[in-house]
């Protein structure tokens, strides 16, 4: 699995981890622990989406195995206030059944609350060691400056936003601050939720490229994905198929040519 830095931290985390948003039943705790095991150990999840309990029985079952995972979680917007971040924390933790969230991320803005009230919220819990990374999701880049200026010792170290080979309306702004400023966008939706399997384009250049490398179609756009600078990806896999498919998108790399064909070829999306 290709690795990458996360933010400036020094740390390494796998450039395909796992996302659990709409998650459910057995079948969804053994795709995570396969994928995991295939090499996707970044989990990422949300107290809104119901699936900390889920992946904390993942976490059980791999722990049991001698398997480590990068856990990520994200507070809700309305739990913005110092103490409701507190509180919400406290919560994930036991849902999940661990002492410690590896990166903890601000769902969406909210601008009803001070920011500086929810980061110092956030930083409170780096020092208590309930949390080791912070990290936000659906910033902008104005956003996120503003709310990298409110920490006192921490920065933030990631910015989960939508991004797709078909919706690249983050690339204008948010990647080149991000690539300057060395911080870590975490792809959600890189493949629309499975809609991206119905495209024409899997049926042409895609389909030829993933012939070529003798992977299938969907490792070829997460591919694709994982080739910008600082991106990492967290498809959905709700069976342990696609989540295997989704870990064996990130141990090989689309040569330049490639890249430029497929550039070329998601031009108008």
């Amino acid at each position: 699995m290709i690795e990458k830095e996360l933010g400036r931290t020094g740390e390494r985390v796998p450039a395909i981890g796992l996302g659990t948003w709409q998650l459910g039943g057995e079948q969804a705790v053994e795709a995570l622990v396969e994928g995991v095991k295939a090499g996707a150990w970044l989990i990422d999840t949300a107290e809104a989406y119901g699936t900390e309990g889920l992946v904390g029985q993942a976490l059980k079952k791999l722990k049991d195995q001698g398997v480590n995972v990068f856990l990520a979680t994200k507070v809700s917007p309305s739990h913005f206030h110092h103490d409701d971040v507190i509180r919400s924390c406290e919560a994930s933790l036991s849902r999940l059944g661990v002492k410690t969230i590896d990166l903890y991320q601000l769902h969406w803005p909210n601008h009803s609350i001070p920011i500086a009230e929810t980061m110092g919220a956030m930083e409170e819990l780096v020092k208590a060691g309930k949390i080791r990374y912070i990290g936000v999701s659906n910033f902008s880049s104005k956003e996120l400056d503003e709310a990298r200026a409110s920490l006192k010792r921490e920065d933030v170290v990631s910015d989960q936003v939508k991004y797709s080979p078909f919706d690249r309306h983050v690339e204008p702004d948010l990647f080149p601050y991000c690539e300057k400023e060395g911080i870590t966008v975490i792809a959600y939706s890189p493949l629309e939720h499975g809609r991206a399997l119905s495209s024409p384009l899997l049926g042409g250049k895609v389909a030829e490229i993933a012939a070529k490398y003798g992977k299938s179609p969907v490792q070829v756009l997460l591919n694709w994905v994982i080739s910008k600078p600082r991106v990492i990806a967290i498809p959905k896999a709700s069976s342990v198929g696609h989540a295997l498919e989704d870990a064996g998108a990130g141990n090989f790399s689309l040569a330049p040519a490639d890249l430029e064909a497929l550039d070329a070829a998601l031009g108008g999306h």
